[in-house]
């Protein structure tokens, strides 16, 4: 039940309405005349209902949806990512300490390039057994031993194996002479350091981040494509970026992937390209606008007077017979036409929409369900 000063109010702007749109269609002295047109909720056939109106409203006026041909260019927006083909985590594999640190967060780094050492208790543990094992190996490798020898080989890239396991490097498990309690991570990829987790004394643990790297000479775009649009979109296609922070640079690359995953809400799929990116200018999360270069197609689109935003949705008004009208939810697109709305779904090629006075035709909508209620 509608509340008695809801109603009023929504009574009052349907007067205030229709004086304007009768104004502008009539004298001032035969506007003033007019009645606030009779309106009522009925049922269709199929039990949609149909707002029906008493008699005529003057600049009431339905126009057909129409269609026309989009660009060869899909415009939409994206978000700048890492190729994550092309980064690397530092993770700790031992319970330990920071010894040192030996770059900072956004330093350009190479690969085997030291970046932190860790002093751990497991870590001497593993080498002193490495170098137990070669030494073993090296007494039981005499003539006539030759199964004791392969036993201590066995036991040798075993060792050996276990400290790789803790990250380290091929190199350093060669330089081996004495168990020490320190050791020394690297780089295992040329990038930059994308995240810098700790500092010297910090406490680790197994599983913990240290730094993650990345390289960023060539990034990905994530898109957001409507399902409409998703026929016309291809793996390797031109696309084209801007991103907000250099509004007069092209960054140019092609659609890398196309998602599986359709977005339930907004029924749009995600497009993800590589772009190259010199001088490392796009960073993560920046927001970009996106051109892909695709092949033609075919959009709905009407007037954008005849589409009512309301609460979290649009809404237009198809005409189905005189003074009639049925109130449907419809989703738009993205459209550069000034004065049009691209229409997804929700009406049709050969319907007429109430055009100029959607917002009148809402508010008697709106009154005819409190009447009703």
């Amino acid at each position: 039940m509608v509340k008695p000063p809801e109603r009023a109010i929504r009574t009052g702007i349907v007067l205030l309405l229709v004086a304007l749109a009768a104004c502008s269609g009539r004298a001032p002295d035969e506007a003033s005349q007019s009645p606030p047109p009779d309106a009522r909720l009925v049922k269709d056939q199929g039990g949609a209902e149909v707002l029906e109106l008493a008699h005529d409203v003057p600049g009431l006026r339905a126009v057909p949806v129409r269609r026309v041909a989009l660009p060869a260019t899909l415009e939409t927006t994206g978000q700048v990512a890492l190729d994550d083909r092309r980064t690397a985590t530092i993770i700790s594999r031992v319970t330990g300490r920071v010894e040192d640190t030996f770059v900072s967060q956004w330093d350009d780094v190479q690969r085997g390039e030291r970046i932190v050492s860790l002093y751990s208790p497991d870590y001497m543990t593993a080498a002193a057994e490495y170098l137990q094992a070669l030494a073993t190996a090296r007494v039981s490798g005499g003539p006539g031993l030759s199964e004791q020898s392969a036993l201590s080989e066995a036991i040798v890239a075993a060792a050996r194996r276990k400290l790789q396991l803790l990250g380290i490097e091929d190199g350093d498990i060669d330089r081996l002479r004495a168990a020490m309690p320190t050791f020394v991570m690297r780089a295992p990829i040329s990038g930059t350091v994308i995240q810098k987790e700790v500092v010297k004394g910090s406490q680790v643990n197994p599983g913990d981040v240290l730094f993650s790297l990345g390289v960023t000479d060539a990034v990905w775009i994530t898109a957001d494509v409507y399902e409409s649009d998703l026929a016309r979109v291809h793996q390797g296609q031109p696309l084209e970026a801007v991103a907000l922070a250099f509004p007069d640079r092209v960054f140019k690359g092609v659609v890398d992937r196309v998602s599986p995953n359709l977005d339930p809400a907004s029924h749009t799929i995600q497009v993800r390209g590589q772009v190259q990116n010199p001088g490392a200018r796009l960073r993560p999360q920046m927001l970009a606008r996106v051109r892909i270069t695709t092949s033609p197609g075919e959009a709905l689109v009407v007037p954008q007077e005849a589409v009512v935003f309301e609460t979290d949705a649009y809404f237009a008004f198809v005409e189905v017979g005189p003074r009639r009208f049925v109130r449907r939810t419809v989703r738009l697109a993205s459209w550069n036409e000034q004065g049009y709305a691209r229409v997804t779904s929700g009406i049709a090629e050969g319907d007429h929409v109430l055009t100029g006075m959607a917002i009148f035709l809402n508010a008697l909508w709106h009154q005819a369900h409190g009447e009703s209620s």
